[in-house]
């Protein structure tokens, strides 16, 4: 009985929704207690300022002193612990979801850096946002869950499931953060994903939710909410939210946003290029790695300090603080004087006695923006997202405030009065500056779920469109910026109105001087193939006169070829075999087989012989033991399909194969004995024995080979491998006509040819293969030509080439 319950249990886990309902729990709990740990130490910040008003200098000290030390602190201890802690991570997860491999990105110590490191950040109070950090802390947490869980059965260990809970945890991340788990899915879609999987929604939503609930339940038990609210509760006018002539000013908003959001993220990227191309400041910033986040750290929150420039900018408020003034549905001034309105509370900060709250607002946009900028350059664990939100919100405060001051009344015509509510404006304008930022539609959604109403739902949705039009046209996302100056592999999207791209093809942009592997090539074509191209995988081709791609092998599969060929246990059995008469000459040649391949043994017949193309291997069949090679003959063991493609599968067990195990065994213990001996090999013989290793032809039986490598034809479009690249997270594909392999595509042409499409001004430049292109009867004669030479060939595949009647005439066609 315990034992099936054990089973029912362990079976129970391997359900998706107990790992995410265990996903978002541990999520929801690891935001609260950094929120509260986050607010602790702003709120500490504070103790200190007003501790201190008898003497503004020591307000000074310990304003500035307080941030410089958390932020050094949180440089310090990522960049010790685990670097890859450092920035967004949204741009490390969108590689990682496109399928390539970044190491350290999803461990434990990156966890604990990243956590750590940016709760320091957070709480000094420098402009950072903690959006991009929690999207990949949740998708390390589905990582480190599914190791964990992977104790209790391997279903954890499938790489396709691990990356649909990874999909899960960026929704999950953004949910948790905001308490908004629509707007998280949508947005963790848009700046993760290409294309998207329908079958992981409601994972996203599922798991979003839950740990949205939590997360506020959370509040609630710790006395911070009566009840379950939005974060940024607004109460705006609900029976007559807006009037339609204010449209205009909405869309006004939308189009300034785009334009600022382009200026962001040109600005943000210009900084870091500047540290980077400046080889004095860089070579000093790396030896001095904590100089430039302390010294940043300094400038700004010298900048903010309340009694000096911060009084122009609300210099005291928190991120929070600000936002929630921001929001707020009174009208702050009207016809520019400020005298008329009563500031209570924290509303004070936009106070200032010698200037109105236009300015305030104008001096606080400009401020923000490009510390901002230079803030998320700093080398801890931030995020550009909530600092761009407040930003947007500042600047539809302004032109709400600025349509309050110019229609005091509103502009209602008819005899009720509707005076216009500068709040709503505030939404919009966050909605739409971080929408541009991040090119994404989501923050419509977010902004809802944050204030909880969604009474602008129109002036929104208009304002974000346009921004996202104007910001796609003119800068990439802020994300896809990291990606280009942090050099991860990425597909650039296709701009609109680029028609160009529809007429290069890939055998425009393609690679033809490539390095491929043949079937009967010797181990010198090995080294020499690794020691000239650093591609990961090779191509398999049958020979260098056909062509014909078989397949793809890794390098990793290629050294490991050529590493068991020059083994220091070949050796020493070359060594054995000078020491012993002509039986023990035949023993040590059978151990050496059975260490190579264990298909042979001695109670099986040999398959076939002498090694031969893959045209005859295709149909080949175990050949009669009358069939083996004679003596003196090297023994080549020919391939059979099924062992050169599938040579880990698995099969029956058969007294053979035992008996083959124990030889094989026993062939090790004495290997063992003889490096004990010692190598009496002197290096010349060494070399020499090398050398007469690798003039032997290549054994593929023990390879792992793939046979069905992405393929391309010559005349697929660039629109149409950019959608299968992206698709598909593929790096590499071949580019073959009529099986013959011609070439290669990978990330760096199309990320070339794309951007060059991308970078033509209207100057439309003619592909440099497009004057062939034009069908004629000559070359449409010749590729069939070639069709009919290919098929005569491989009809009769399962005749050896030599048994064929025309098989020399083949070889002897013109390609």
């Amino acid at each position: 009985c315990a034992l099936q319950c054990q089973r029912f249990l362990i079976s129970k886990v391997g359900e998706d929704w107990v790992f995410l309902i265990l996903l978002g729990l541990v999520m929801a709990l690891v935001s609260w207690a950094m929120d509260f740990a986050i607010a602790t130490c702003l709120q500490a910040q504070k103790w200190m300022y007003g501790g201190l008003d008898t003497n503004v200098l020591l307000q000074y000290m310990a304003w500035v002193t307080y941030p410089t030390v958390l932020i050094t602190f949180s440089a310090g201890f990522t960049q010790i612990l685990a670097p890859q802690a450092v920035g967004s991570g949204i741009p490390e997860m969108k590689t990682i979801l496109r399928g390539v491999v970044l190491k350290e990105y999803l461990t434990l110590k990156t966890f604990v850096a990243k956590v750590i490191g940016l709760t320091c950040a957070l709480g000094s109070g420098m402009p950072l946002g903690k959006e991009g950090p929690f999207v990949h802390i949740a998708s390390m947490c589905a990582a480190l869950l599914s190791r964990f869980l992977s104790l209790f059965g391997g279903f954890y260990e499938n790489e396709a499931r691990n990356i649909e809970m990874l999909a899960a945890a960026c929704a999950v991340g953004v949910g948790c953060c905001f308490a908004a788990p629509i707007g998280g899915v949508l947005f963790s879609i848009e700046v993760t994903s290409t294309f998207f999987a329908v079958r992981n929604y409601w994972r996203g939503f599922f798991a979003a939710t839950f740990s949205a609930f939590i997360f506020r339940v959370l509040a609630v038990w710790n006395k911070d909410e009566e009840t379950i609210t939005a974060l940024f509760k607004t109460r705006f006018r609900l029976d007559f939210p807006f009037d339609l002539q204010e449209l205009p000013a909405f869309a006004v908003i939308g189009i300034a946003s785009g334009f600022g959001g382009a200026l962001f993220v040109y600005l943000n990227r210009k900084i870091v290029q500047f540290m980077r191309r400046q080889k004095a400041i860089n070579r000093f910033l790396m030896k001095k790695r904590l100089l430039f986040p302390a010294l940043v750290t300094l400038i700004i929150s010298t900048l903010t300090f309340p009694p000096g420039f911060g009084q122009f900018m609300a210099g005291q408020l928190t991120q929070k603080d600000t936002l929630v003034t921001l929001f707020d549905n009174q009208t702050w001034a009207k016809q520019g004087i400020n005298d008329e309105f009563e500031y209570l509370g924290i509303l004070e900060a936009w106070l200032h006695p010698r200037s109105n709250v236009f300015v305030t607002l104008v001096v606080f946009i400009l401020m923000k923006f490009w510390m901002s900028a230079l803030a998320t350059t700093i080398p801890v664990p931030c995020g550009a997202f909530m600092p761009v939100f407040v930003i947007g919100a500042a600047f539809g405060r302004l032109v709400g405030e600025s349509m309050a001051a110019w229609f005091p009344d509103g502009i209602h015509t008819d005899s009720n009065i509707y005076r216009i509510v500068p709040g709503g404006y505030a939404v919009v304008g966050a909605a739409a500056l971080s929408g541009a930022v991040t090119h994404t539609v989501s923050t419509a959604v977010i902004v809802f779920e944050l204030t909880g109403q969604i009474s602008h739902i129109l002036p929104v949705m208009i304002a974000v469109i346009l921004a996202n039009a104007v910001a796609q046209s003119l800068q990439p996302s802020l994300y896809d910026s990291i990606i280009r100056i942090k050099k991860l592999p990425y597909l650039p999207e296709l701009g609109w109105g680029h028609h160009e791209k529809y007429n290069v093809r890939v055998e425009d942009i393609m690679v033809r001087d490539i390095r491929y592997v043949t079937l009967n090539c010797k181990y010198r074509d090995l080294q020499q193939v690794l020691h000239s191209t650093k591609m990961k995988n090779l191509p398999l081709v049958e020979s260098a006169e056909s062509m014909i791609l078989l397949g793809s092998i890794e390098r990793a599969q290629v050294g490991a070829l050529l590493s068991a060929q020059l083994s220091p246990h070949r050796r020493l059995m070359a060594l054995r075999q000078k020491a012993l008469p002509e039986d023990g000459h035949r023993l040590s040649d059978s151990s050496i087989r059975f260490q190579i391949s264990t298909e042979t043994s001695s109670g099986t017949p040999a398959r076939a012989a002498l090694r031969k193309p893959l045209k005859p291997a295709l149909k080949r069949v175990p050949s009669s033991p009358a069939d083996s090679p004679p003596a003196g003959s090297t023994d080549h063991t020919g391939i059979a399909l099924k062992s050169l493609f599938c040579a880990n599968a698995a099969t029956e067990p058969t007294e053979a194969q035992g008996t083959a195990y124990h030889k094989a065994k026993r062939v090790r213990i004495s290997i063992v004995e003889e490096m004990i001996l010692g190598d009496k090999m002197t290096p010349t013989e060494i070399r020499e024995w090398e050398e007469q290793q690798l003039d032997q032809l290549v054994d593929f039986s023990s390879a792992k080979i793939d046979p069905a490598p992405f393929q391309l034809v010559e005349h697929t479009s660039l629109h149409k491998t950019h959608t299968i690249f992206s698709l598909l997270g593929l790096d590499h594909a071949f580019v073959t006509s009529i099986g013959r392999l011609v070439g290669m595509v990978s990330l760096k042409e199309l990320r070339k040819a794309i951007e060059g499409s991308l970078t033509g001004k209207g100057v439309k430049v003619r592909p440099p293969l497009a004057s062939f292109r034009d069908s004629t009867a000559s070359t449409s004669e010749a590729d069939t030509t070639a069709l009919h030479q290919l098929w005569d060939r491989h009809q009769h595949h399962h005749m050896p080439r030599e048994a064929g009647p025309g098989g020399d005439e083949d070889d002897d066609t013109p390609k």
